[in-house]
Parts: C-alpha cells; structure tokens; sequence
C-alpha cells in the first residue's frame, strides 16, 4: 500500500487508505470541480510511523488507564498519547520518502504555503462527521514545519474531545487510523460554509454564510457572517442578510494566520457578489447531485476565484416536512436514524406506497416477489415486467429518468426510485419500507405508505363524462395486456403503443429462437397471438398499434435460453436492436413468427383494429427487406391495416419524405430521439441530473418539428408515444402547436392531458379568429 499519493488518485473507494475527508475531495477533483492541489499522507504511513517507534505500545498503555466515567483519566491519556507522537521523530528512510514527495508537490503546483489537514478513517460519514474535532493547520509554510504538523495531526487523532465522542458513535480507537492532508492554500479573502438543505428545517433550501479572510472565525462564532437562502429547485435567492465584520483572520507572511482590522470600506459590503454566489450554488448542486445525499460544504475564494476545500455528508438532519402543517403522518425508524431516512435516488415515477422488500438480482428470482412487496434491483429489464406489475413500488441500483424501470412504473401507475447506487446493499428481503416516488427518496417502515395514493387509473376513467374532446387524437400506452381492460376505461381514441416485448415477457417468458430450437415455434406464436388479443378485444374497435419487439442484446440474454443467441455488445442501446435484428439471417425466423402471431390476431380471432408499427428504424433499404416478410405472412398495408414507423433515429428525421414512401405515419420515440440528437445515454443518471437529456432541448423540438413538416408534405400521420407529452406539459403545448396528429399518453395523464389540450386548442382557435 502506497506511503503518499496525489489527491487526485483517490476517490471515495480509498477512505481506509486516505480517510473520509482526503477521499471525498478526490472525488470531486475527478469530476473537475475546483479543488486545491494536494497530497496525501496515508494511513500506511501513520501505522508504520506508529509501529516503528514506541507509540506501538505507549497508545494502548495510556487507553487502558481510561475511565470513562472520569473526564481527567480521558485528559491525562490524551496528553501522554499527544505529546509521544509530537516528540517522537522520522525514522530516516521515512522521513527522505515524505520529503521528497513534498519536494516534487511544491515544485509541480508553485506552493509556498499549505494546509496540513487531518482525514480520518471515521470521519466525514454520513453517521458520523467529527467535524472539527481533529486538528488542521494553516498557512504552513517551509518542510520542518510540514513534518512538525504531521505528527500534531496524528496526534490529534487522540483529544479529549475526540476520544469521548469516539467512544459514543460506537468506534473502536484501536481501528482508526489517520491520514493527513497537506494542500496548497488559498490566500482567502471570503470564505464560508453552504448546507444544501436546510439543517434546522430539512426544507429543500441551500444556507450559505460567507465572511472576510479565513472561515475560522466564523466557524468560532466570533463573527457574524452574511447569510443567505436559496431554493434548492430554482436556485432562486429567498431572504439575504448582510452583516457588517470589524476583524479577519488573514496569512502571516511569516506562516501561520493573523487577525487585522477589516478596512471600513468592506466593513458591510456584501462578501458574495451575485456571480460567486450562482457559482457557489451550482457548484454545490453538482456535488449533492454526486453523493446523492445533503452536503455540508466548506468553501474559500482568492479574489474572484472560487474553490471547494471540503465536502461531508449533512449529518443529523431533520425530515422535510411531508404533510401540510397539522396533519401529522406516522412512520417509523430504526434507532440509528431518526429521520428514517434510508435511501435517496432519482424520483422516477409518482405516488406513494408501502410494502416488505424483495431483492431481486435475476428474471429467475421473478416469482419470489408477492404481490404488494417491494421490488428491489440492480436494474429492471422488460423480462421482470410480470413481477413490476405485481409490485407496490420499484427501486433500483441504477439508471435515470428514461431507464426501464422508469418508463414501466410510470405506465403501470407504480411509484419509482431509481439511481439509488445502493439499494441492493442498504436493504433485505422482509424489510418493510416506505416508498416515495415523486421525491425519490426511501423511508423505513410502513408509516409514510399511509398517506393516500393517487387515484387509480380505473377511478380515472370512470369520471371522466366532462372530459373535452380535443382535434388532437389521444390515445394510451399498454406496457401489459393485464391493464388494457382497466385502460379502456379512459376516454381515449385507442392504442398508440403496445410493446410486444411486455407480451414476451409476461406470456412467453423464454427466447423466442431457444423456443424455435425446441421445436415450439406454434406455442411461441399461440402466446404472442393471445397477449395481443387481450388488449384488442379490450379496446375494439379502435385502433391498437402493436409495436414489434426492440429488445437490445443486454436485455434478450437475460431471458432463459438467451444467452446462447445474444452476442455481447459494448453499447447495446444502438446495437443489434429494432429492424436491423429482423433482417438479419440469425433473427428473422423469430420476426416472422411475430409476424405470424399478428396475422393470426387479425384473421382468426377476427382483430382487425390491431396495426403494426416497427421500432429503430434506420434505412429505407432494411423496410424493402421487412416488407417482403409482411407479405410472406399476408400482412399488405390496406385502409384496414395500417404501417407505422419509430422515429427515434435522427435518419428518419432527415429523410421523412423518403421514409414516408414505405409507411402510412410515424410514431416519434421520444426518448431515443432525445438521446440520438443531444448524444446523451438515456439511461445515464449523471447526464440527467446535470439536465442534459431533455426533450424540451431546441434540437430536439426542430427535430421534430422536421418530421411533422416533412411527413405531412406526403400525406403521412404524425404521433407521439415517448414519455415527454406525459411528463412535461410545455411539451404537450410544443406538439399540438406543431401541428402533431395523435398523442399517446401514459394512463394516468389522460385526462389532465386531454383537458390541457383542449384548452389549448381552444386557444389557438380564439386567436385565429382574432387575426382573421
């Protein structure tokens, strides 16, 4: 294990190699964020330091003379154990490595002085912060100096103050060890603290206190620093208040700090101006936005320049308040955290629900989860479908906004938690936890499941005699064909996308080509035939747009007997995926089967409003391929049988009017043509949560508008089945605006969809009859 490392090696992963502080700032230096250069001494070095001289015995001596009972048997210890470390010198071969590693830091960086930080193993975690009970020293300058407060902050791993709260967080003294920080220092002329939530309140509100030179006085309370709060959601500045400051804490050129009198023109100037301040903010956005938790961030600037020096989880925080002011909404909590508080993610889809967790790591595991448990993943794939439908809430290691679990939860009205990193570690089967979609965050105990839930889909439907009706067609997504007689319900024209994928999951359950090699083709066929039956017969006659499937490798091996068939891809959402796969020799057997299961849909079970639309269209030339496929299994475009294409590759945008020649409309996919035209994964929680994957990006609008301009100019129809319309209203108001035909919504947006729709097309009426 290394003696010494840069800060910008390490991550979170070596906190018992550089400790909480050391690790967290390399983080963040990893994602580019302002951080002074450093080095690390690591806890290697403080164990061979302390193994090698008589601090190997003199530690324990003096902690078994401590009884906690008496506070001067803790100070007497303390002084002893202190007092060895600071007079006990370098072995040589130990002190040539550090200076040597001091030498070269100096000279890449231009350093002349430097904070000597403490990073100890237990500190800076989210259970535990030790804030400020180690030792750190600033504006050191020279190598005897450095090397003297190492080892005083070594033996500051050992105060009173330390020991006792040590001893009260439950840590064992002889397991901590200390590494030790050594920084370039900032010549402060403001520094402060930023709490990205509100300590006292919980509330989603950023505190920032700002003062002149070094934050030691304020963080002494000798100075009252400027303050302000900011809306955690809009980063808006909501109350500011500006105190005036007589003294500050600066650099001694001769090393060390020094008070002086603030000159009276900066006396009641504001420390932040506007500019900083946004800075600051988005700074700390990011970095909350990265440990996925409330953070307590220290921070310094030299001049205009702004940096971070630390970053810890906010401990000992309050819950936000969940109900209106009153009401009182019971939950329960382990001892270890009061808030109940146990995961925080990515609210995907809303809703509250409550349940007992079921892990589960594999589509094998899938009949385990009982109806109204909790079902909780590394990631979902379209084969745990069966068990998402059965579930109270879904909650995931990974993904973003647009990842399948998202899309799935938000269709089946379930709520959602996804990017939580830990989930699959923090919680065990037959825990019983609270889930709260819109807020992404997980709770122990039943107690916040209580609240009232959304109205369900069918309670929807059932009120909706006022519902306008709209020039725009609406019509819903079915994820499976269990809730199309529940979606019928809704006052919609048909289906605008049944993923035939769902069926396969949900009805088949095994790779179609493992089916064919079985000899099992017909039963393949039967099962396909009898998922989309069920939603036909459900909503006829209107229309019901059956999507063939888009499985992506990644997703198809998974399924039994798939991973003989699926070749691995290192970027499986623009691989082997949508009509590439039915034309290719290894698939098209499965393509005419699903081919098959339709027709027989149409002819014998006499379904004739079920239509066909392919997804991941690329080339004209792969439709010429698919349409002589149709016509071996007697499916040719008529005014009864209609063809439809995704538009989600860029391709199909460009060239419409070519692509329309081979198709009776498009349906935009606008999940994939988000991410195609901005080159953000979808599934990326970083790209997300830094907002690049957006809908409403102006790329994407002229994308769109392209398509509606140039498939209207041939004839051809123009839909949307993405999860934008349902999410962002705006958007809804861009596609009508655009002149979109149809929108397909997920089931519980249809009617505030429809109503915001019919308003605004009343609207834009009114205004032409204006103009007229």
């Amino acid at each position: 294990m290394p003696h010494i490392v840069g800060l910008e090696e390490v991550s979170e992963t070596d906190l018992p190699l550089v400790g909480g502080k050391a690790s967290k700032l390399g983080e963040l230096v990893r994602r580019g964020l302002p951080i002074p250069p450093g080095i690390v001494v690591t806890t290697e070095l403080y164990q061979d330091f302390v193994d090698g001289t008589d601090l190997r015995t003199e530690i324990p001596a003096a902690l078994a003379e401590v009884d906690a009972a008496d506070p001067k048997s803790v100070e007497r210890a303390s002084q002893r154990i202190r007092s060895a470390f600071e007079g006990s010198e370098f072995p040589s071969a130990m002190r040539t490595e550090i200076v040597a590693a001091l030498e070269a830091y100096v000279a890449q960086n231009d350093v002349i002085f430097s904070a000597v930080r403490s990073s100890a193993t237990a500190e800076d975690l989210e259970e535990a912060s030790f804030a400020g009970l180690q030792d750190t020293y600033l504006n050191v300058r020279g190598t005897e100096a450095v090397l003297r407060d190492i080892r005083r902050c070594w033996g500051s791993l050992f105060t009173p103050r330390v020991l006792v709260y040590r001893a009260r967080k439950g840590f064992d003294h002889s397991k901590v060890r200390l590494a030790v920080l050594i920084m370039k220092m900032v010549n402060s002329t403001a520094s402060g603290i930023l709490f990205t939530r509100d300590p006292n309140s919980g509330e989603n509100h950023m505190i920032i206190e700002a003062g002149w030179g070094l934050g030691e006085l304020i963080v002494g309370g000798e100075v009252t620093p400027d303050h302000y709060v900011v809306d955690g959601a809009t980063l808006k500045v909501v109350h500011k208040k500006i105190s005036e400051q007589s003294v500050r804490l600066v650099r001694n050129p001769d090393g060390g700090n020094v008070r002086e009198p603030v000159p009276e023109s900066d006396r009641a100037r504001e420390k932040l101006p506007d500019d900083a301040l946004h800075r600051l903010v988005s700074l700390a956005r990011l970095i909350e936005s990265h440990y996925r938790r409330p953070m307590d961030i220290e921070w310094c600037m030299d001049g205009t320049t702004l940096y971070i020096v630390q970053a810890r989880p906010l401990t000992a925080l309050p819950p936000p308040p969940a109900v209106p002011p009153g009401a009182a909404a019971p939950r329960s909590a382990p001892e270890t955290d009061p808030e109940g508080l146990l995961l925080k993610g990515l609210g995907a889809a809303p809703g509250v629900a409550a349940g007992k967790v079921r892990l589960l790591l594999n589509v094998q595991e899938n009949s385990a989860l009982q109806a109204g448990e909790v079902l909780v993943s590394t990631m979902t794939t379209p084969d745990m479908v069966p068990a998402m439908a059965r579930s109270a809430a879904i909650v995931t290691d990974e993904g973003g906004m647009t990842c399948h679990a998202a899309i799935v939860s938000r269709e089946l009205g379930i709520p959602c938690v996804v990017g939580t990193r830990t989930a699959t570690k923090v919680l065990h089967d037959g825990q019983e936890v609270s889930v709260e979609g819109k807020m992404g965050a997980v709770y122990a105990g039943l107690g916040r499941g209580q609240k009232k839930a959304a109205a369900p889909v069918a309670a929807v439907a059932a009120d909706h005699s006022s519902v306008p009706v709209t020039a725009t067609r609406i019509l819903v997504n079915v994820s499976v064909p269990e809730k199309a007689a529940e979606y019928a319900q809704l006052p919609v024209q048909g289906v605008g996308l049944l993923r035939i994928e769902f069926i396969f999951t949900a009805h088949v359950r095994e790779h179609p080509l493992y089916l064919i090699q079985q000899g099992r083709g017909k039963e393949l066929v039967q099962r396909l035939a009898d998922g989309i039956a069920q939603v036909c017969r459900a909503f006829h006659p209107r229309p019901v747009i059956v999507r063939t499937s888009d499985f992506k490798t990644n997703e198809y091996s998974g399924m039994p007997g798939g991973k003989e068939f699926e070749p691995p891809e290192e970027n499986p959402m623009i691989g082997w995926r949508g009509c590439s796969r039915y034309i290719s020799p290894e698939y098209r057997p499965a393509f005419l089967l699903e081919l098959e299961a339709i027709h027989k849909v149409r002819t014998e079970m006499g379904l004739r409003n079920a239509h066909v639309m392919l997804p991941f269209v690329r080339n004209t030339w792969e439709l010429e391929q698919i349409a002589e496929m149709f016509q071996e299994k007697g499916l040719r475009r008529s005014r009864d049988f209609k063809l439809y294409l995704m538009a989600e590759v860029p391709s199909t945008v460009l060239l419409a009017r070519e692509f329309s020649k081979h198709c009776d409309g498009f349906s935009i996919g606008s999940n994939d043509l988000t991410q195609l035209v901005l080159g953000a994964d979808r599934d990326s929680e970083t790209l997300a949560r830094l907002g690049y994957f957006d809908e409403r990006d102006p790329a994407v609008l002229r994308a769109i508008e392209l398509l509606i301009d140039g498939a209207h100019a041939e004839g051809r129809t123009v839909g949307i089945c993405g999860q934008g319309p349902s999410v962002y209203p705006e958007f809804a108001e861009f596609l009508v605006r655009a002149g979109i035909d149809s929108i397909s919504l997920n089931a519980d947006t249809v009617v505030s969809t429809t109503r915001a729709i019919a308003a605004l097309e009343q609207k834009m009426k009114l205004d032409g009859l204006r103009k007229a």
